[in-house]
């Protein structure tokens, strides 16, 4: 069975809207070695609608010289989305997804591959996690405070317990934490 996971760079005060405009100047190399390590587990991408939209405008045009542009242009993305249709997904790989999202992942879950990762959309990230199929969240803390945006979790969630598996601080104090469902 192939595992769901996703990867959020956040704030400490738990922003995780457009970790860009935060996160440039921590970003060091253990981190790089980090996000390197998980793209390499990675067969497959989810995307919402908003992020899809962000990124085929940017990612397709970026050097191919970035590690992250040829791992995201190169691999299969699939777009959760109610408004977009199939002709509008015009970057290489992608692919809508015509039937119920949460479905839609569970029979990917039960197939053949890398990990199944959600990128470039924090709803579907919280969809997820709340109807149990996220495997591993990991959480990339930048040492700053955002002060606005979106943030992961909101007030009136379910509680929903999470066991840590895994933790680390890169030299420039990113801390680097990797959860799983508890239980």
């Amino acid at each position: 069975m192939r595992k769901v996971i996703a990867g959020l760079f956040h704030s400490v005060d738990g922003v995780v809207e457009a970790p860009n405009l935060f996160q440039f100047d921590s970003f060091d190399d253990e981190l790089a070695q980090e996000m390197g390590a998980i793209m390499g587990s990675i067969g497959t991408v989810l995307m919402g609608r908003v992020g899809y939209s962000e990124w085929a405008g940017y990612w397709p045009n970026a050097q191919q010289d970035l590690d992250f542009a040829g791992f995201i242009n190169g691999i299969e993305k699939f777009v959760a989305s109610e408004t977009l249709q199939p002709l509008d997904l015009t970057w290489s790989n992608a692919h809508l997804i015509e039937s119920d999202f949460l479905d839609f992942v569970r029979d990917l879950k039960a197939g053949k591959g890398g990990d199944i990762c959600a990128m470039g959309g924090i709803s579907l990230v919280r969809q997820l996690v709340f109807a149990g199929l996220m495997d591993e969240l990991t959480l990339i803390t930048h040492p700053v405070i955002a002060g606005t945006g979106r943030h992961l979790f909101e007030s009136g969630d379910p509680t929903t317990r999470l066991e840590l598996i895994r933790a680390r601080t890169t030299s420039k104090g990113n801390v680097v934490q990797v959860y799983r469902r508890f239980g």
